[in-house]
């Protein structure tokens, strides 16, 4: 009896929601609230020997020495010549919000000339942010994906190994000032602006709200933001929270994304085609080189010598002539299959469409 209630709940469920719509937090952000990037410099330690050439990365050898001195040894006179130390770039994102003593994950670069940097381990290194005070510090073992194997006569690299990162890494020491309660209005920006969007959300903020708490007045601004009318009955962590489950359907603008580099092409669901008839055929270019020997006559004194032979072909496949249209996504793909094109083609035969007109999107080539 239990399983049926859940499932009837689960489809009551699923028939609320359309097909297709999102919830508000997964396609805007509130105004003011962001992360904060955070840099610093550092050392790893603990390297196999494929750590900076210190002759080569002499600022390595002064992070070093100035390290050491700070420990009490003096090595200012001593020349260093470890290959288990590289100078690196500490980075990472210092979320909204994060308290003192929260941890954040951060992105470990070498800077000098160090093979690898697998296996070692970041010494204590404080992050600033842009105002030149220090908001964390970075310490631990570092996990690399790639790695470097060479011998005498070959080697093999696979992935960055000079890159890594510390999940975890970082202790936060100090919070960005203002928060949530600093902000004034509470605005919505959209992650793809759309005024239909923008608008959808404003009727959907304004049905739940006027449902809820007896009043409305969220109305969109531009394309870009939603200006909220928040209840002063209710604090703005919760607004936002009860809002942000509140689902729309988003408007996709009519496009297509086109990357030669990759031959990938990405067609938008309200992209459409004008009926054009076409046709598309290659053209095959083959040179074969087949050399000949010419022997001499025997006893005429004359010299072996090769004789060039070239055979050019060429071919060009059958074009066949086909419609294309359509008023959806489906009839247009339907109908480009139907030609059987590779992507190198489609490509091809997109820009044409675009260029004679037919294409009703927007073409983005990359």
């Amino acid at each position: 009896m239990m399983r049926w209630l859940l499932l009837i709940a689960a489809l009551v469920v699923g028939a609320a929601a359309p097909a297709g719509a999102t919830r508000i937090k997964d396609i805007t952000s509130v105004q003011g609230v962001r992360d904060n990037q955070l840099v610093g410099y550092g050392l790893v330690m603990g390297l196999q020997g494929t750590g900076d050439t210190l002759r080569n990365a002499p600022y390595t050898e002064q992070a070093l020495q100035s390290m050491l001195d700070r420990m009490g040894i003096n090595v200012q006179d001593v020349p260093l010549r470890a290959r288990n130390v590289a100078a690196v770039t500490v980075t990472a994102d210092l979320p909204a919000f994060a308290g003192i003593g929260s941890r954040i994950d951060v992105n470990i670069s070498s800077i000098g000339d160090a093979t690898s940097i697998m296996g070692g381990t970041l010494i204590v290194t404080p992050l600033m942010g842009g105002d030149g005070e220090v908001y964390a510090v970075a310490q631990g073992p570092i996990a690399v994906s790639g790695f470097n194997a060479q011998g005498i006569a070959e080697s093999l690299t696979q992935g960055v190994p000079t890159a890594g990162r510390i999940p975890n890494g970082a202790i936060v020491e100090r919070v960005v000032p203002g928060g949530l309660a600093s902000i004034g209005q509470l605005v919505l920006e959209l992650e793809n602006p759309d005024f239909k969007t923008a608008a959808l959300i404003a009727d959907a903020v304004n049905a739940y709200t006027e449902t809820r708490y007896g009043q409305g007045g969220s109305h969109e601004r531009d394309l870009r933001t939603v200006v909220l009318n928040r209840p002063s009955n209710v604090s703005k962590a919760r607004f936002l929270a009860e809002i942000g489950d509140l689902t729309v359907q988003p408007d996709t603008p009519a496009r297509v994304v086109i990357d030669q580099r990759t031959g990938t092409v990405v067609v938008g669901q309200n992209v459409q085609i004008s009926t054009v008839a076409m046709a598309h055929g290659n053209i095959t270019v083959r040179i074969t080189e087949q050399p000949l020997v010419s022997q001499p006559n025997p006893f005429s004194d004359g010299v072996t010598a090769i004789v060039p032979r070239t055979t050019v072909n060429a071919a060009e496949e059958p074009g066949h002539l086909a419609i294309v249209g359509g008023t959806d996504l489906q009839t247009l793909v339907h109908g480009l299959n139907r030609v059987g094109l590779k992507p190198s083609d489609i490509i091809a035969v997109l820009q044409a469409i675009k260029t004679a007109g037919a294409l009703q999107a927007e073409l983005i080539v990359q």
